[in-house]
């Protein structure tokens, strides 16, 4: 770990600049991470990486992993690599009565996330994992969101239009670890049939079709399921064998 802070502080990027860009919830999630400061926030290869944990180094990405996707697939030439994917669980509203003010509201949000959302992005993805030096987490998280009363850019205003202030982390629920497609497939549904289409995949995990054919898109592109025919119109899947993984 000293060889770890030694290397990381001389490449530190000014601490001013990085609290400009990010929300107290990527702040808390390199922290969980690395812990020791002197350790995020380097550069390394001409890019900017939130963290280094040994010799693996850490990004954490809360929005599209669009955005890392090239980035973590140069890295990955060289370094071995791991993203975190934050997929928040149950997330707590604050109202605000402007920026910075005094809370007006709390209440809890109706919408949850879970394990399933990582294919809502893992779509993006599936050119880069998996990899031999390629992590894939997803953090299922608590927040707390603060918000306030604003339009922000948008060109249409509604009336109870907010902007969100920050996000905080409440705490880590569980950490989920992808490395290989045997990873993968474990989120598929045990009462799965051996071949199936995604109406099967969709009834197993009682989510819509559509949700369905995306988890199924994901899971044909990284190769931990292959096409064997059609049933009709709909396309039949089977499991690739362990070996593959």
């Amino acid at each position: 770990m000293a060889g770890t802070a030694r290397l990381a502080s001389a490449f530190r990027i000014p601490q001013s600049a990085i609290e400009r860009m990010e929300t107290s919830l990527h702040r808390q999630l390199k922290e969980y991470y690395a812990g020791d400061a002197s350790a995020q926030e380097v550069a390394c290869d001409g890019y900017r990486i939130d963290a280094i944990r040994g010799r693996r180094l850490i990004e954490i990405q809360h929005g599209s992993l669009a955005a890392i996707r090239d980035k973590v697939a140069t890295l990955l030439e060289r370094h071995r690599v791991t993203v975190v994917k934050p997929i928040v669980v149950r997330k707590q509203l604050v109202k605000l009565d402007r920026r910075g003010g005094a809370v007006v509201e709390s209440r809890l949000s109706p919408k949850r996330g879970g394990a399933l959302d990582l294919f809502d992005e893992l779509v993006y993805f599936t050119r880069v994992f998996p990899h031999q030096r390629l992590t894939l987490e997803v953090a299922l998280v608590e927040v707390e969101e603060l918000r306030y009363p604003g339009h922000g850019r948008r060109r249409r205003r509604r009336e109870r239009d907010y902007q969100v202030e920050d996000q905080r982390l409440v705490r880590v629920v569980e950490v989920l670890r992808f490395r290989t497609l045997a990873d993968l497939r474990k989120l598929l549904p045990r009462q799965l049939p051996a071949t199936f289409h995604t109406g099967h995949l969709a009834e197993c995990l009682h989510i819509e079709r559509w949700v369905a054919q995306r988890i199924a898109y994901c899971l044909r592109e990284t190769g931990a399921i292959q096409p064997v025919g059609k049933q009709g119109n709909a396309l039949l899947y089977r499991q690739r064998q362990r070996k593959s993984a």
